[in-house]
């Protein structure tokens, strides 16, 4: 264990929460309107039927800091913990486990949809039901009929609970595992409040008596959409017998999921007050917390691990070959994987496709293109999850017949995902125009369509910079009723940004954003600011800095290194900004310091003849 506990690297953190907010103007007039007519007209006091008044700030916004972590082996936060080395000084690193270092742009053109929030997703699982006492197939079958389902999903957003009693009133009758059903499908399609509502009906009819994990699936839909705090009383008022680990490890992981480490750290020590064993889960938990925010602590962890006798999981060794990886420490990672061979884990076909693309992103080319011929294997025919992992990374790597090859197996009967890989790896080989023919063809087998896979050409357009084409497929996705998410949001933001609209980007991702009342990824505000802070332009650097710790992204430290980019190509000095930093318990780096000085106006900035004196 000693030779992983150097692992660690700040990433970004993507919160996906949903803010309770009203929608506004139509799609059609977002898109067509002159950004500052229409931020003009929403900011003001308009009448109009289709304005929006700005929300409260939603109820999960929570502030990020890191109070101390007391426990008897040294595992707190203290002062400067947050603190940038070399590696911060480039921010980031990659998103999750797919995004690759800032500082090389081209490299950018690999990212995927996939990423380590949806295998921390897939770690924490649903908390409804053991994951020994799944449905059996011939309930999940009933329950795909499910009338129950059927009710939720028509049911219009602020009458579910009419819509429960009447499906009730029909005579129908609950059963435990179309509920789980029913909860499992609303997640899926991010309807939290939808699936929280059932709950609170099903808890207060009585029809079901409640276990310690639908107590948990509670706790953790509150969290989703009330917030920590909210959840946090909800489990005061859970009877002393289903108040156990369970519970505690759901509000632990949303804590994470929002970066809060505060929180995260009081949660973990009050597990630990309470008697509950020191799980691998929670272990998992505090290494994604510490690989985003601060990869410092990362070693204590790794300590505590020992100490404890917890043994990592695959998805720990993810984490942390991730973490070695962003750092360009490909000795480490190297090191971290064959501890992981000792240990009797072998990984799976997307940690070995991650170790492949840490190779390519820090110029080891010949050992990714191994990995990848491994992957491949001689079953590559059969195999569809090798061809929807491999066919992006081929795409990236300019290798246009190994696409081709891929594809050729795929095309006769093609699956959902491997359609979207392919689109993404046409896009990387510039070939747009069969990106846009897999994309049609998609329609003619499977007539409707996610979001997800609009997303993915939408990203191959904004890529290639073809502006009208991405506002025609927006426009298309409006049409057919498609519910715009993050991703999308995202994708249109960098649409309009590498296109030089950045006002425009900024007014719709705010009113595109309040329309389908979603949370906007931390991306898409740094696009902006990254924008905004190349032209000098501190009044909306500003705002979008404010709109970052507003909605709960204030623990990384890339946010304030743009804000001073910002001031110092307008040469306007910076008053109180280290108090700034410090009330958000953020430390600066070598690079924020060295910012920080060349903008204090209290700063005497040295002339030549002063420098040879």
């Amino acid at each position: 264990m000693w030779a992983l506990r150097r692992a660690g690297n700040p990433l970004r953190i993507r919160a996906q929460q949903v803010a309770s907010v009203r929608g506004c103007a139509s799609l059609e007039v977002l898109l067509t309107a002159d950004a500052k007519n229409v931020e003009g007209h929403h900011d003001g006091d308009c009448q109009k039927a289709c304005c929006c008044r700005k929300p409260n700030p939603p109820a999960f916004q929570l502030p990020f800091s890191s109070g101390q972590f007391a426990w008897s082996r040294s595992f707190s936060s203290q002062p400067g913990a947050n603190s940038g080395d070399k590696d911060d000084e480039v921010e980031d690193g990659f998103s999750d486990l797919e995004v690759p270092p800032e500082d090389d742009k081209k490299e950018a053109a690999l990212t995927s949809e996939d990423n380590s929030d949806e295998d921390a997703a897939g770690e924490i699982g649903f908390p409804d039901v053991d994951a020994d006492a799944k449905p059996e197939k011939d309930h999940i079958k009933k329950a795909f009929n499910s009338t129950l389902l059927k009710a939720m999903l028509e049911a219009p957003r602020y009458e579910v609970t009419k819509a429960l009693e009447k499906w009730a009133n029909d005579g129908n009758t609950l059963d435990r595992n179309e509920v789980f059903f029913v909860v499992l499908n609303l997640r899926k399609r991010r309807w939290f409040s939808k699936a929280l509502e059932l709950l609170e009906w099903v808890d207060k009819s009585k029809l079901l008596e409640f276990g310690e994990r639908d107590y948990a699936s509670r706790v953790d839909l509150i969290a989703k959409v009330h917030g920590l705090y909210k959840a946090e009383k909800y489990i005061e008022n859970i009877p002393a017998s289903h108040r156990g680990e369970i519970v505690y490890r759901t509000l632990l992981a949303n804590c994470v999921s929002e970066a809060n480490v505060r929180k995260a750290e009081q949660v973990f020590n009050k597990m630990k007050d309470l008697g509950f064993p020191v799980t691998i889960f929670s272990v998992n938990q505090l290494l994604l917390l510490y690989k985003r925010v601060d990869k410092k602590k990362i070693s204590d962890v790794l300590e505590m691990m020992e100490k404890q006798d917890v043994k990592p999981s695959l998805f720990s060794y993810k984490l942390l070959v991730d973490a070695k990886g962003t750092s360009r420490d490909i000795q480490g990672m190297e090191e971290v994987i064959e501890r992981m061979g000792k240990d009797g884990i072998e990984p799976d076909l997307m940690f070995s496709a991650t170790i492949a693309k840490h190779y390519i992103f820090n110029g080891q080319r010949e050992k990714a293109e191994a990995l990848l011929e491994s992957l491949a294997g001689d079953d590559i025919e059969k195999n569809h999850v090798a061809r929807k992992i491999l066919l992006p990374i081929y795409g990236f790597l300019g290798k246009n017949d190994d696409v081709e090859r891929i594809w050729k197996m795929c095309e006769d009967n093609p699956r959902l995902d491997e359609c979207m890989s392919a689109i993404e790896a046409f896009g990387k080989l510039g070939n747009v125009e069969k990106a846009e023919k897999i994309f049609e063809d998609m329609f003619v087998k499977w007539k409707t369509l996610s979001s997800k896979y609009y997303n993915a050409l939408l990203k191959v357009y904004a890529s290639h910079n073809l502006l009208d084409k991405g506002k025609e497929l927006i426009k298309r996705m409006d049409e057919n009723n498609v519910r715009f998410g993050t991703q999308t949001l995202d994708a249109l933001v960098k649409l309009y940004v590498d296109a030089g609209e950045v006002e425009k980007a900024d007014s719709l991702l705010h009113k595109l954003s309040l329309k389908n009342k979603i949370k906007p990824h931390y991306s898409s505000y740094i696009m902006l600011l990254d924008s905004y802070s190349a032209k000098g332009d501190v009044h909306n650097s500003e705002k979008v800095f404010n709109k970052l710790r507003q909605i709960g992204y204030t623990g990384r430290i890339r946010q304030y290194q743009l804000l001073l980019i910002a001031y110092l190509n307008a040469k306007a000095p910076v008053y109180g900004f280290k108090e700034r930093m410090k009330a958000d318990n953020i430390f600066p780096n070598n690079v924020v310091a060295s910012l920080i000085t060349a903008t204090d106006p209290f700063v005497k900035k040295k002339s030549i003849s002063d420098l040879l004196d």
